[in-house]
């Protein structure tokens, strides 16, 4: 039996639709620029025909369920929403080629990449990594995980709301590299186990907000997630 010198965390998990097991979590995985809209906004074109996708990664301790209060977190004063379609991988795999990547999924849930923005774009501009604009205490909201075993969604509107109004909206149809794209790709990488989240990227209209802002999305077929941004941390 192993000693610890103090208590370990609690593993990280997520709610599962209509059940009360919970999922445990193994990586978390993000997408850069997956919508064409975003990546112009962001001052880039992508080129799928010669291009692949990016990726980052945030450690599994910053999730955070659906529902919660987020502090707004320090050293920024430009933080970011960007509403996502999460993928939930159910079984593991390497180098796993397109036409058999659906059957790694497991199910889907609606999700929040919250983004030190000021902080990510000064490090970009440096050349430099982008963790301490992304990798934000309880910056990878969740909602609940939909079950949808080796199903690749391929469309379905996408819709984050502030304070009610619409400030995202876009459809599945758009995203640059699908689903089954996205897990092949990934599987190049590394060896994909069951738990990898992969968050497939946010469409135009990311913009920033402010304590007691409210924010609710949705993904048609898969769920909701709601945040609160609360007063500065």
């Amino acid at each position: 039996m192993t000693t610890y010198l103090w208590n370990p965390p609690a593993p990280a998990a997520l709610r599962v639709q209509d059940t009360d097991a919970r999922l445990p979590v193994h990586r978390l995985f993000f997408v850069g620029r997956n919508y064409h809209a975003h990546a112009q906004e962001m001052g880039v074109t992508v080129d799928k025909a010669t291009a692949r996708p990016f990726y980052f990664t945030k450690s599994p301790v910053h999730l955070l369920d659906s529902g919660a209060t987020l502090p707004y977190p320090p050293e920024t004063t430009n933080f970011h929403y960007e509403m996502e379609l999460v993928v939930v991988l159910g079984q593991g795999g390497a180098r796993v080629p397109v036409e058999r990547a659906h059957e790694l999924i497991y199910g889907y849930a609606a999700g929040l990449d919250m983004t030190r923005r000021d902080v990510q774009l000064r490090l970009r501009d440096k050349g430099h990594p982008w963790c301490l604009g992304k990798d934000v205490e309880g910056s990878a909201v969740c909602g609940a995980v939909r079950p949808m075993p080796a199903t690749a969604l391929a469309q379905g509107d996408i819709v984050l709301e502030v304070n009610g109004v619409v400030r995202q909206r876009a459809d599945l149809s758009q995203l640059i590299w699908s689903v089954p794209e996205l897990i092949s790709d990934l599987s190049q990488y590394y060896h994909l186990q069951p738990g990898d989240v992969i968050y497939t990227g946010t469409p135009e209209g990311v913009g920033a907000v402010q304590p007691g802002d409210r924010l609710h999305g949705r993904v048609a077929g898969v769920g909701e997630v709601t945040l609160t941004i609360g007063a500065h941390a």
